[in-house]
């Protein structure tokens, strides 16, 4: 299994990439705290680092720069920080990749590969999609079940989209209008659980006891598998 220690102090992005990276037979172990990174790193084996650049006590430059000073480990900047200066300056420290937040957890898990096996490092065979029952094509803005295309509304589609990259994570509805465009007040009768309750009759054998789209009472919806 690879190895990877996270430096992130975004709690909820931390555990969104922990849970789908896990799929591909990939450990992460993420640290708040720089310095916590830093003496793990110092005693523990790691296969890649991905390093956040706003972090409490220290700036990531200067955690990326005594990594590559001390250690041989690949490192993958993600960060939310758009200045070029500070991307120059990671490459320059000796950073591998960059990553500009936000980003589709694909995307780390394709350049986390690619990085792996830059270095010859034996990759383990992933167990990701076999029992995947829902599937998001961004590049297409298709979803699909078990391998069949559902049809979405512009609407319908932002909020599969938006549990599909959140699997397993309670969405609310302050979520969905921050996220969606097509979603607001106005649209649908003005109500999400309006759109909520069509997508279900297009994914759920059942929808008044649905199985994979579910209400969370007070809290919003989660897409399960």
């Amino acid at each position: 299994m690879i190895k990877i220690a996270m430096v992130e102090d975004d709690t909820e992005l931390a555990e969104v990439l922990t849970q789908y990276l896990s799929k591909f037979n990939i450990s992460v172990t993420n640290f708040e705290d720089p310095f916590l990174a830093l003496s793990a790193i110092a005693l523990e084996e790691f296969d890649l680092v991905i390093l956040d650049l706003t972090l409490p006590g220290m700036d990531g430059l200067e955690v990326c720069k005594e990594i590559t000073a001390k250690y041989d480990i690949p490192i993958i900047i993600s960060s939310a920080r758009s200045d070029i200066t500070d991307k120059v300056i990671a490459l320059e420290l000796g950073a591998d990749d960059y990553l500009p937040k936000p980003y589709d957890p694909r995307e780390l898990e394709v350049r986390i590969k690619t990085i792996l096996r830059r270095i010859n490092k034996s990759i383990p065979k992933a167990q990701e999609e076999k029992n995947e029952v829902f599937v998001l094509d961004e590049a297409k803005q298709e979803i699909k079940k078990n391998g069949k295309y559902i049809k979405f509304t512009p609407a319908e589609y932002q909020i599969m989209a938006l549990m599909c990259k959140r699997k397993g994570f309670v969405i609310s509805r302050y979520d969905i209008l921050d996220e969606c465009d097509f979603v607001n007040s106005d649209e649908d009768g003005g109500s999400i659980a309006v759109i909520i309750n069509r997508i279900r009759h297009k994914i759920e054998e059942d929808p008044k006891h649905p199985k994979y789209l579910l209400t969370i009472r007070g809290a919003g919806y989660k897409l399960v598998e």
